[in-house]
């Protein structure tokens, strides 16, 4: 009872308020590019014609939240979200906490268009610029849009989950923005989407596998059916970081050092329920445990990029670049080894500690 109060306080207070976005920590950097290199991403525009946007599928090829979704015009909508209920019955409330922070990370999407909007010499100038990056960016939003219309959708007929709390939390985190420290600079912003897209591939796919195991078929086909999109879109990301590597293999090898210097923040680290300031830490932890996005992830996806753009083989670098060379090359085993020694050092001190989750109606959850 005192917590339920000590929520409702807080509540009250924080409606009293006006929408301050979380406070960033670090020093915020504009304009990193040096602006002869812009000309480099206009004479990119015909390369990414043909080689980036051929990783867009036509609309009508393809999928749609509602192919997935019970028909509200078919006489038997009221039965099939009867049998989707029963299915989510199963599903522990762990699992829910993963597949809503995952929902809501694909539901501040108009943030990350905004973000790649930011990057000078590809963003869309007029809101309906031709040129080919302007296009790729306006139909990847399109294609992502879908994600989280269908999780949202899926979730809200579960009847599992705390719907306005989750809608809060979008809210805020649309209206909180992110700053992934890409600097404007479309060097730093497409190694940060490559890492990115892979890092939503993978924690996609392993919702998909939980929710195979928890015998709910159709909800692992549509998490199953998201990871798909992201590895196509990681696709077309590393291409244009494998191309920038082929032109300029000196910044760009610095930009990929620098980005993991800065450590990759996931998009929705900067979420918020109203009542949670360590939401996003504590929806980590959960992933963590339940294998959906973890430590290992971030250090497997580290390798497999210095791996698909041959890192280690780049030559004619200046001494600078050589040393992000080497520090990149050298980065996966040194967290491989941090990642071991915390994980040690946590099973030596472990404290099992329970949270609760306004998304699923305050029930806790072991983090």
């Amino acid at each position: 009872m005192a917590s339920t109060l000590r929520t409702s306080a807080k509540e009250i207070e924080n409606a009293k308020k006006p929408f301050t976005p979380p406070r960033e920590v670090h020093v915020q950097v504009t304009h990193s590019m040096p602006p002869q290199k812009i000309e480099l991403f206009k004479d990119l525009e015909d390369w990414a014609d043909d080689n980036i946007l051929v990783h867009l599928k036509p609309v009508e090829k393809c999928w749609q939240p509602q192919d997935f979704l019970p028909d509200p015009a078919s006489d038997g909508f009221y039965d099939q979200v009867k049998e989707l209920r029963e299915r989510a019955k199963e599903i522990p409330d762990d699992y829910f906490v993963c597949l809503v922070g995952d929902m809501i990370t694909e539901e501040a999407l108009p943030t990350y268009q905004t973000m790649l909007n930011t990057l000078d010499g590809v963003r869309d100038e007029t809101g309906a610029s031709p040129t080919s990056w302007a296009r790729w960016t306006r139909a990847w939003t399109a294609e992502e849009n879908r994600h989280g219309d269908l999780l949202n959708k899926y979730l809200y007929l579960t009847g599992r989950v705390d719907m306005k709390q989750i809608e809060k939390t979008i809210q805020y985190l649309i209206g909180s923005g992110m700053d992934p420290r890409t600097e404007n600079n479309p060097y730093l912003g497409f190694i940060y989407t490559s890492f990115q897209e892979r890092a939503t591939f993978i924690s996609h796919g392993n919702t998909a596998r939980h929710a195979k195991e928890h015998g709910d078929l159709k909800l692992a086909q549509i998490c199953g059916t998201i990871a798909a999109d992201e590895k196509r879109h990681e696709t077309a990301y590393t291409k244009i970081s494998e191309k920038l590597f082929e032109i300029d293999p000196d910044g760009t090898v610095l930009a990929f050092a620098d980005m993991m210097r800065k450590k990759i923040a996931m998009p929705a680290h900067l979420m918020y329920d109203g009542n949670d300031d360590n939401l996003f830490e504590n929806f980590s932890s959960v992933a963590q445990r339940l294998g959906v996005y973890t430590a290992k992830d971030y250090a497997d996806i580290l390798e497999f990029l210095v791996g698909r753009w041959n890192v280690e083989k780049i030559t004619g670098l200046s001494g600078e670049g050589r040393k992000a060379q080497e520090y990149v090359c050298g980065l996966t085993p040194r967290i491989r080894r941090l990642e071991e020694r915390a994980q040690a050092l946590a099973k030596k001190n472990k404290k099992d500690r329970m949270v609760p989750f306004s998304w699923i109606f305050n029930k806790e959850v072991l983090l």
